[in-house]
């Protein structure tokens, strides 16, 4: 039983610690201070969700619908394109990059947002509902394998809310804000053109 929980911990942590969309996007709400743990809940929580479908047989579902996959594919890449030019603009406007030059952003919005990058990205599919789901399947104890999956979401995803929030000094340089939003641009580009392509 350790054994499955210890397996879906281990390939949970090495997928999900490759920085993407939805990490970018933790960190830039733990190093502003803004609505953390809601978000940290909400990746996790949606982690544990996809999780969840994989093992219970969705996957398999939802490989065979091409189509399906297509439109996620290109809506993903779309959204991504559109938060890397807003991240680029920042980036170019160092003057409105502190903190206490901009109001703090509503809830609602920044957990859209958080939804939006962790739905809309096919490869949190790919990771979750495919491939930590199927490997599932071979496990004696496949829940368990999802239980430690799930908690090394959860446990990724806070550490990264936390330690970002641990960096607030920071802040105070507006040098931190562009070459932050700059590198948020380009993986998101990345993580665009990525889908588009492959």
């Amino acid at each position: 039983m350790l054994t499955s929980v210890v397996a879906g911990f281990s390939l949970s942590i090495a997928l999900i610690v490759a920085i993407g969309a939805q990490n970018a996007f933790v960190l830039r709400q733990g190093l502003r201070r803004e609505h953390v743990v809601p978000v940290v809940l909400t990746c996790a929580l949606s982690d544990a969700l996809l999780i969840g479908v994989g093992i219970a047989g969705v996957g398999s579902i939802v490989a065979g619908r091409p189509v399906l996959l297509t439109a996620i594919r290109w809506g993903g890449a779309a959204f991504l394109l559109g938060y890397a030019a807003l991240a680029a603009r920042r980036a170019l406007r160092p003057a409105a990059l502190a903190p206490a030059d901009r109001p703090p952003a509503r809830l609602g919005p920044t957990l859209l947002a958080c939804l939006a990058f962790t739905y809309l990205n096919p490869h949190v599919y790919l990771d979750t509902v495919l491939l930590l789901g199927g490997i599932a399947q071979q496990h004696p104890h496949r829940w368990l394998f999802g239980v430690g999956a799930a908690g090394a979401s959860v446990l990724w995803f806070a550490a990264l809310g936390a330690g970002a929030y641990r960096l607030a000094p920071l802040l105070a340089r507006r040098r931190v804000w562009q070459v932050l939003d700059g590198v948020i641009a380009v993986v998101m580009v990345a993580v665009a053109l990525a889908l588009v392509l492959g």
